[in-house]
């Protein structure tokens, strides 16, 4: 039996001049159908950062991720492939789409007329579940800092604590996890583990990190509420303004802070806590939060 193929790919969606929600589909000219874009995973690549990947190269254009909507399976000229989709916002006018020998046509079409143009049942069953979720919802991500030095390995400060070897190489992969998002903030802990987490996506994001102390465990100790405030406050930025932001805490902080900004929301909890260089990316439409994403710790 031949291995599973994976793939990733999206729906990619705008709203036009008249306020209609419209979807990108492509057609493949190998197939003669039209599709959602999609294509196969490459080595040491994860699902989401194929589907970002697959997304700008079939269509040209600039996207950043949101949901997730769900996978399939289907049997190709390939073998057997599974493909993970995800809400992908087109975030500029344009495109910079060149028709080539795997996808010739690009072509915007209002939701109806996408279910009805979709070659495969497969791709339609996503758009379905497309149409389902508040696509448009704008993330907070919420990352426990990297892999940091043992406390009984630290003679200084805890708030001067460093990242050990393996969360060094983590932050170093940071950024290919949460570039996808289309982040426009970072805020972080003064905590140097935390700072150091962030410090190199921040640079190749050409963003200038916003250092909270609020964040911080010492401070959370002292005042919990400072902390929680501070996250409070941020989702209501998101629902305001539409941005993606991320902020960089610590073990004991980041459950409180999910339990106060989902305080009035029907969601479920998660009912673990994130481990060094996991996050939640928590979902919001109109300041509610509609869904809670896991992003596992870069694998290094």
């Amino acid at each position: 039996m031949s291995d599973l193929v994976l793939a990733g790919g999206g729906v990619v969606w705008r709203k036009n001049n008249e306020g209609v929600i419209e979807t990108a589909i492509v057609h493949r000219p190998r197939y003669d159908d039209w599709s959602l874009p999609k294509g196969k995973l490459d080595s040491g690549e994860t699902l989401m950062a194929c589907a970002y990947r697959e997304i700008m190269e079939e269509t040209g254009l600039q996207v950043r991720l949101g949901q997730f909507i769900g996978q399939i399976e289907y049997f190709s000229v390939d073998g057997q492939k599974q493909v993970s989709y995800w809400c992908a916002e087109a975030i500029e006018d344009g495109s910079d789409f060149k028709p080539n020998s795997e996808v010739d046509q690009l072509l915007w079409v209002d939701l109806d007329l996408a279910l009805a143009k979709l070659s495969r049942e497969s791709d339609i069953e996503i758009l379905g579940k497309f149409i389902s979720l508040d696509f448009d919802a704008k993330p907070l991500i919420m990352l426990r800092h990297a892999k940091a030095l043992a406390r009984k390995e630290w003679q200084g400060g805890d708030e001067d604590r460093p990242l050990e070897q393996t969360g060094q190489l983590q932050a170093k992969r940071m950024h290919s996890i949460y570039q996808v998002y289309g982040v426009d903030e970072v805020h972080t802990s003064d905590a140097v583990r935390c700072y150091d987490t962030v410090i190199g996506m921040t640079k190749a994001l050409n963003i200038e990190p916003k250092i909270a102390n609020q964040l911080s465990e010492y401070v959370f100790e002292k005042n919990k509420d400072k902390a929680l405030d501070y996250a409070k406050d941020l989702a209501e930025e998101i629902a305001d303004t539409g941005k993606t932001i991320l902020l960089c805490s610590h073990n004991p902080i980041l459950p409180r802070m999910l339990e106060k900004i989902s305080k009035k929301s029907k969601v479920e909890l998660p009912e673990f806590k994130l481990q060094p260089g996991d996050s939640w990316v928590v979902f919001f439409k109109k300041k509610k939060v509609v869904a809670i994403e896991v992003i596992p710790a870069p694998v290094v």
